[in-house]
Formats: structure tokens, sequence, C-alpha cells
């Protein structure tokens, strides 16, 4: 291509999860497009599952799917066949990104390398830590998740990482391809601090207790069990505290049972899915958001409730603790139910500390916006394509 600055990229984002369902990768591609396409470009999301009326059009193109056996949720897409193939190729794409090395990450490749075009591979999740999905011996499972995602990153043209930590385990499981650090931002305008008795007014929440919020899926390596423990010991010691779960997954009525068992689980709610459009007035409405995940590669919940001001309680690990600065925006604690309790009570009993780590996330959380994706994704493509970024 000419070396003639081009101000509208035509961009595909392969992706596995979409809207409507909910989770990281889906609010990330989301977060992508609307990025993207403020700053003018032309974005179309491949995607499993049926048109989503008023939703899809124009930018989805949706690929026929079936459910997929351990996670219903989860739509499998079927083999891309020569008609959707062609239409693919007849948007002219400048790049290919995909969010995923499989399935229609795999589309995303094939179509990059018939085109000429180059593809880039967001690295979202740590596939080895979901291998209680796949039949199979787990570790052989896990193993091979690392080598597919390895050398789908070694096919690609550029990797981007959402952690500096991620890439360094990139590196380390053998990625050689050029990687860059590019986390996911948030809404600034949707995320942010808000009238704390309107929000629960809203939502039907009393005014004078404690609310401990967790948004995001109801799985396994959410580390809910965990959560739910750390919940009866801030119980025992505050009697009238209360845990919101928003979300829904596989372990949802486990943990209603498990909950149910909790000497404090009528203490504890469980909202359900809530769309990413509705779910700013939950981190508005609470007083602290409890995070015990341990598998992620940037955390975004965390982040939002960073930008609504909201302070975090989350265990220490990677991901999470490149967002979260301890003492400032939040405090980090170790995977053991009572340092972890001990953290949120702490912020339950101290408001001068609380109110300073809601303004210290909301400061922390500026560094983190959509716009400034969207800046620095399309700066990042008009160099693979070999032209130049334009002026902002």
């Amino acid at each position: 291509m000419s070396g003639a600055a081009r101000r509208r990229l035509r961009v595909g984002l392969f992706t596995n999860n979409y809207l409507p369902m909910l989770g990281g990768v889906c609010t990330a591609v989301e977060t992508v497009r609307t990025a993207l396409e403020r700053f003018g470009h032309d974005v179309v999301v491949v995607a499993p599952g049926a048109a989503v009326p008023g939703q899809d059009a124009p930018h989805v193109l949706r690929v026929p799917a079936v459910p997929a056996p351990t996670y219903p949720d989860f739509a499998l897409p079927l083999p891309v066949g020569p008609r959707l193939a062609r239409r693919i190729r007849a948007l002219d794409l400048d790049v290919f990104h995909a969010q995923h090395p499989f399935l229609l990450g795999g589309t995303a490749r094939r179509l990059a390398r018939a085109s000429g075009r180059p593809l880039v591979f967001t690295y979202h999740t740590l596939y080895d830590k979901y291998a209680h999905y796949v039949p199979g011996p787990r570790p052989l499972v896990a193993r091979a998740a690392i080598v597919w995602s390895t050398r789908f990153a070694n096919a690609a043209d550029l990797v981007v990482a959402p952690s500096a930590g991620l890439a360094a385990r990139l590196r380390a499981q053998g990625v050689q391809r050029p990687i860059e650090v590019l986390p996911t931002g948030v809404d600034l305008g949707r995320f942010r601090p808000g009238d704390r008795a309107a929000a629960r007014r809203r939502l039907g929440l009393p005014p004078g207790v404690p609310v401990l919020l967790y948004v995001g899926r109801l799985d396994r390596e959410k580390n809910l069990d965990f959560l739910l423990e750390t919940f009866q010991r801030v119980a025992d010691c505050h009697r009238t505290v209360r845990l919101l779960l928003v979300g829904r997954g596989t372990q949802e009525a486990a943990l209603r049972r498990r909950a149910a068992r909790l000497g404090a689980g009528d203490r504890v709610a469980f909202v359900g899915g809530v769309a990413p459009a509705a779910v700013a007035p939950y981190y508005q409405a609470a007083d602290l958001f409890v995070f015990a995940s341990t598998t992620e590669t940037q955390g975004l919940a965390v982040l939002e409730a960073m930008a609504t001001g909201l302070p975090v309680v989350a265990v220490r690990a990677g991901g999470v603790d490149e967002a979260l600065v301890d003492g400032v925006s939040g405090l980090l604690a170790p995977e053991a139910s009572a340092d972890f309790a001990a953290a949120v009570l702490e912020l339950l009993r101290d408001d001068g500390l609380a109110r300073k780590l809601a303004a210290g996330a909301r400061e922390g959380a500026l560094a983190f916006t959509a716009d400034g994706l969207g800046q620095r994704l399309a700066a990042l493509y008009y160099r693979l394509v070999g032209e130049t970024a334009p002026a902002p």
C-alpha cells in the first residue's frame, strides 16, 4: 500500500464471544469496535450465533453456531463455508483482528493469509486455566491449550497483550512475534461516580447497609467459592453487610446452594446477568468491589469499579495488580480468606481510608480510557499496513 496517510481503515474483529453473551471478551470487543468507529474507521464484528434485531446491523456478521455442550451460553461457530467466506472477502478488510486462537480465530488467519493482509491477535485469556471446559485429562488439555495458542500467536503479524505480566508470560511460553501491551480501556462517561442513594433507590437496595459487589461470570475460574467463604467471615463481624453477585454462569446453582448453607446466606443476592449498558448503577450503589479471580489477563470489572470511584479489594494476582495500586486505588490481599476479609472489614470501618481509595481509584482509571485504546490500536494497524497514522 502507499505511504500516504489513510484516515479510514476497514477492520474485522473475529471473536467467538460477543453480545448478547456477557463477559470480559465481549466487553473488550465492543469497546474496541465503538472506539475505532468514533475515530472514523469501518469495523465489522464476525461472531457466532443468531442475529440480534436492532443491535447487530450493520456492524455484525453472524456465523451459524450451536451451543457448547459444557457451556450453553457459549456458541460454537460452524465452519465458515464458501458463501460466507466470499462475503467476508468482499469487505476488503485492511486488518484481520482475531480475539481467539481457535474457531473464528482460525478463519481470520486463513482469510488474512489468502488476502495478503495483516493478522493481529489479542491474547485475552489464560487458556490453560479453562481446561475444565474441554473433555479429556486436564493436564493434557491445559498443555495443548498453551501449545495451540502459542503456535497461533506465532502465526500473527502482531500480538496484543492486555497487561505487561501477560506479555512476559507469552515470551516465556515461546511467542516470538512482536507483542504490544495494550490494556482494554473503559468508557469513563458511562462508568463514573454517581449518587449512591439514587442508585440504591433505582435498584431497590436499602439505604443504610454496606453493600459489597462482584460483577462477572459465575464460573469456576472466578474463585467465587473463596469469595463466599470470605463473605461469611465478614458477615460474622458486620451483621448488616450484603453481597451482590451480578452475572450468570455454570456455577450459579452450586453457588446458590453454598450461599444457602452460610450463616449469612440470606444476605447474598444473585442478581443475574445485566447488560453492559445497564451495569453502571450497581457500581454506583455499592460501598466496595470485591474480586477474587486469579486467572485474569487484565480484570475489566476491576477497572469499571475504579472508574466509578469504588474502592476495590482484590486477590493479588496477575493482570489485576497492574491496574490496581495497593493502598492507592484499593487493597490487594493474599488468597487467604482471613486476610481478604480483614481488608474488607478495614474499609468498612475506616470511612476516611475508603474515601481516599475511592478518589485514587477514579484517578487510576483515567489511564485506561476507551479512546486511548482506539487511538493506540489504530496506530498499530496503520503501521502494519504500511501507512502513516493521521495526527490526532
